[in-house]
């Protein structure tokens, strides 16, 4: 009886092991789908990501870059000593920034005593300089003033846009300098019509007109080119200064009867104007070759 018990323990133990490394194996394949299972989610995870991040940056790629705005103009009020040391200046309101056009070129027409002259200014390159043109023929601040400088001598220049005649007048306030001849020869081409200063960033209302190839310093901003009546420019300046000399009032007074800028247009040139741009005396008149005119 005894051995018969001890068989059947023997047995029922035989089959508990049998069931439990059944169970162990069975245990074993479950852990083994399951970290298969993980690993596969785990790499597309990881390929969705890497898809993610190309397709991310694929699209940035494509995107327009924009670029920042730019820098608002800068007219400045003069100081209270200029104010109180020159008095042919002018008052006169400052434009306002919605004014500045970035784009385009705008049509400048001075209607003087000798015939129309017409100048394309140059939106793109002078932005700041060609909106406070714009804004002072507004004013008519042009209207009924005459050109006060004529130089003949290595400097080829009339002068214009003083009210006061002095050529120390203008507005109240200043422009910064924008497009300068820095690379161009010469500096200042027949036809250019730049801005005359007295040191950087003092632009106002005096510009002049280049009535044949001028070498200056690079340092007047280039406003435009004339493109009608450079025939009444050259009249003027082949008449000669008043008293004989190479620099000083003309000889044949020409007058801006009015002066009116029309809107924004395409440019009507075939060639881009040369760049230039000069820096005048204290009088606002070029400074180079010619001695300035107080």
């Amino acid at each position: 009886m005894a051995s018969s018990r001890d068989r059947k323990r023997a047995l029922a133990r035989a089959k508990l092991e049998r069931q439990m490394a059944r169970r162990a194996a069975a245990a074993r394949r479950r852990r083994q789908i399951q970290a298969g299972i993980a690993s596969a989610v785990a790499l597309v995870l990881v390929v969705a990501a890497i898809v993610w991040a190309i397709v991310e940056f694929a699209d940035k790629e494509d995107e327009p870059q924009t670029s920042t705005s730019p820098a608002p103009c800068q007219f400045e009020d003069v100081s209270v000593q200029e104010l109180e040391r020159n008095h042919d200046l002018k008052d006169t309101p400052k434009p306002d920034e919605s004014m500045v056009v970035r784009e385009g070129v705008r049509i400048l027409t001075l209607n003087t005593n000798h015939g129309t002259i017409k100048i394309e200014l140059d939106a793109d390159k002078s932005p700041c300089n060609v909106a406070n043109i714009a804004h002072l023929t507004l004013l008519k601040f042009y209207d009924n003033t005459s050109c006060h400088r004529l130089t003949t001598d290595r400097l080829y220049v009339l002068q214009c846009g003083d009210p006061s005649g002095t050529g120390s007048g203008g507005p109240t306030y200043r422009t910064q300098d924008e497009y300068l001849p820095l690379d161009d020869r010469p500096t200042y081409p027949k036809g250019i019509v730049a801005m005359a200063n007295s040191g950087p960033n003092t632009n106002g209302s005096q510009m002049f007109l280049v009535y044949k190839d001028t070498e200056l310093p690079p340092d007047y901003t280039i406003v435009g080119e004339i493109i009608e009546g450079m025939e009444v420019v050259e009249k003027i300046a082949a008449d000669g200064v008043a008293d004989g000399s190479t620099d000083g009032k003309p000889k044949t007074t020409l007058t801006i009867e009015t002066a009116t800028v029309s809107e924004p247009q395409e440019r009507q040139l075939t060639s881009t104007p040369p760049s230039p741009s000069p820096t005048a005396s204290p009088s606002g008149a070029p400074a180079s070759s010619a001695p300035a005119k107080s």
